[in-house]
This record gives C-alpha cells, sequence and structure tokens, in this order.
C-alpha cells in the first residue's frame, strides 16, 4: 500500500494532480489541487482506494487529514469521492467541529452534503473522534459559532450573482473573528472582488 508520496508536481488538474516521484506519474485525488502549482515540490500522506475496475489514489497535506478521510469513509453510504468533496468544501477544522458538537446542520450548510448524510456523520462519527481529532479549543467553539450564519450568507452571496462554491470558498477564507451574517458577507465580497 502506498502511504506517502514525495515528488515534483508535473501536472494539475480540477480535482487532482500527478506527481512524479523518481519518473513515475501517481495522479493523486486531492481536496485542494490549486495549492500545489506544477513544478512545486508536494508531499501527500495517501489512501489507495481498490475498486473491482480501478485504484484511486487520494492524497493529503498532513496526517490528520489522512486521518479525517478515512473516518469519514467508515460512514455508510459515503464513499472516498464524496468524502474528498466535503473536505475540499470544508474545512478539516469544521468538520471536526461540527461533528464533535453534533451540529449536523452547521454541516450541510458549510460542505453542502444532504441532511440525511450530514445526520448519519455525525451519528456514526461523534464518539469516533481521536485524541488527536477531537482537540477542540474554545476559539474553535468560537469559529464555528461565529460561522454558523454562513449558509444564509451562501445564499446571500448566490443571490448576488457567484456560484455556490465560490461563496463557500470565500467565506471559508474568513477569519473565525468575523461574525454576525453582513458581516461575513461583506468580508466575502472584498475577498470575492481580490
Amino acid at each position: 500500500m502506498i502511504s506517502r508520496l514525495t515528488g515534483s508536481i508535473a501536472h494539475q488538474d480540477l480535482r487532482y494532480v500527478v506527481v512524479d516521484v523518481g519518473g513515475v506519474g501517481y495522479k493523486v485525488y486531492t481536496p485542494s489541487p490549486e495549492s500545489h502549482p506544477v513544478g512545486s515540490q508536494g508531499i501527500f500522506w495517501t489512501y489507495l482506494a481498490v475498486r473491482d475496475d480501478a485504484l484511486d489514489l487520494y492524497g493529503f497535506s498532513s496526517k490528520e487529514c489522512l486521518e479525517l478521510f478515512e473516518l469519514i469513509i467508515t460512514v455508510s453510504g459515503i464513499g472516498p469521492k464524496t468524502a474528498l468533496n466535503i473536505m475540499a468544501i470544508a474545512s478539516q477544522e469544521t468538520i471536526i467541529t461540527a461533528i464533535s458538537m453534533q451540529d449536523s446542520t452547521y454541516l450541510t450548510k458549510v460542505s453542502g452534503i444532504g441532511k440525511k448524510n450530514a445526520e448519519k456523520i455525525v451519528l456514526e462519527l461523534k464518539d469516533k473522534l481521536t485524541p488527536t481529532l477531537a482537540s477542540i479549543t474554545e476559539e474553535t467553539k468560537g469559529k464555528h459559532k461565529a460561522a454558523q450564519n454562513d449558509g444564509d450568507a451562501v445564499e446571500a452571496l448566490k443571490a448576488l450573482g457567484y456560484s455556490r462554491e465560490e461563496a463557500r470558498e470565500a467565506l471559508k477564507s474568513l477569519d473565525g473573528t468575523v461574525v454576525g451574517t453582513s458581516a461575513r458577507i461583506k468580508a466575502a465580497l472584498k475577498h470575492l472582488g481580490k
């Protein structure tokens, strides 16, 4: 099993990168391929998904992200691609906070997954978070509370002509000290205007 890759980024796509390791190119699906420009050095903690018709490699920047991914795919009905989509839209911290606070509503608003799957994730994983993943500080909880209005903010940004993905990315990049729906919308608009 391939558990870690280090190499030069030979190609970048919307959902994956190709990592050149000793002349062999590995296609690695990653939540943020844009953060690995072509020519840069990449280090990935990986998960190999074996199916009847394919071997897919999923890569993450840290061992903790990999652990969270592996935890999410233990939920029935959540496969590697769905788990990767969740991790691409919501930060690791957001997912862990929502699970530990048993807030499936927040998870649906931020990650874009359905209510049923979000409830299933929270229900099945709330007691499975390892001490490493579950070390949530008061600051993290504060960020969670500050960002609970993101669902309304996403809808407002969509009404202004931005896509759901653009809105989520802009809101995800905000500092946790930005509280309140209107303040988060204003800050997201500044970010989107750059």
